[in-house]
C-alpha cells in the first residue's frame, strides 16, 4: 500500500502515531542499562535524558544518547513532510508528538523526560539550523545567568518564539504546544523564583 497516495487523513494518523512512538522510545534508559550496567534515573536529577546517561556512563554513552534524541524528533518531520507531503497546521501538530511521546513514553509507563533534545530535533527538522542554532545560543546563555535551570529553558523557549515570528509564522503553533509540554516538565522549578546564577568559588 502506497500510504503518500491513501487519504490525507491516513496518512495523517500513521505519521502522528510514528511520531509518537519515536519520540517515546527511552535510548537513554536502554544504553544505559546495557552499556553502563545502570540506570540512569538512578543518578543526577533522575531524568532519562543525556545529561544523566553521561553521568552514568561517560561522555560516549551522554554523546550516543543525545544524537539518538535528536534523531527522534528529525526522523518524524522529514517522513511527514518529505515522504508524506504535509505541511501546515498539520505539519505543526506532527511535530509536537515526538515531544509528547518523550514526556509520557509508554515505555516508561506515561512518565519521561524533559524533552529538550527531541524538541531540538524536530526544529532541525522543520528549518534545518535557523531555530535550533538560536534555541542553543539562549539556553547556553540563560543557563550561565539565571537559576534554576528551568527558568533557562523558559528564557530559551521565548527566544524560539521570538524567531519563529519572525522567520517561520506559520510554525507558531508548534512551539507553543512543544512549550507547553516542556514547562508542565519543568513545573516543579518553576515554582521557585528565577535568580541570577551563583559564581562558584575558586579553589585556587
Amino acid at each position: 500500500m502506497d500510504v503518500s497516495s491513501s487519504s490525507p487523513w491516513a496518512s495523517a494518523v500513521l505519521v502522528s502515531l510514528i511520531a509518537f512512538l519515536s519520540g517515546s522510545l527511552p535510548f537513554s534508559l536502554w544504553l544505559g542499562r546495557l552499556v553502563a550496567k545502570r540506570d540512569v534515573r538512578g543518578v543526577g536529577d533522575g531524568n532519562p535524558g543525556a545529561t544523566n546517561a553521561f553521568r552514568a556512563g561517560g561522555a560516549a554513552l551522554g554523546v550516543a544518547v543525545l544524537l539518538l534524541d535528536v534523531s527522534k524528533g528529525v526522523l518524524p518531520i522529514v517522513i511527514a513532510r518529505d515522504a508524506l507531503g504535509h505541511a501546515g497546521w498539520t505539519l505543526a501538530l506532527i511535530a509536537v508528538l515526538p515531544v509528547a511521546g518523550a514526556a509520557f513514553s509508554p515505555f516508561l509507563g506515561f512518565r519521561g523526560g524533559k524533552a529538550l533534545a527531541v524538541t531540538l530535533g524536530t526544529w532541525i527538522g522543520l528549518t534545518l539550523w535557523t531555530i535550533p542554532l538560536l534555541a542553543v545560543i539562549a539556553i547556553v546563555v540563560a543557563t550561565l545567568l539565571v537559576e534554576p535551570d528551568a527558568w533557562a529553558v523558559a528564557g530559551a523557549l521565548s527566544a524560539m518564539g521570538l524567531g519563529v515570528l519572525l522567520w517561520l509564522p506559520d510554525a507558531w503553533l508548534a512551539l507553543v504546544l512543544q512549550a507547553a509540554v516542556i514547562l508542565w516538565m519543568h513545573r516543579a522549578e518553576l515554582t521557585q523564583r528565577p535568580r541570577p546564577r551563583r559564581r562558584r568559588a575558586s579553589t585556587t
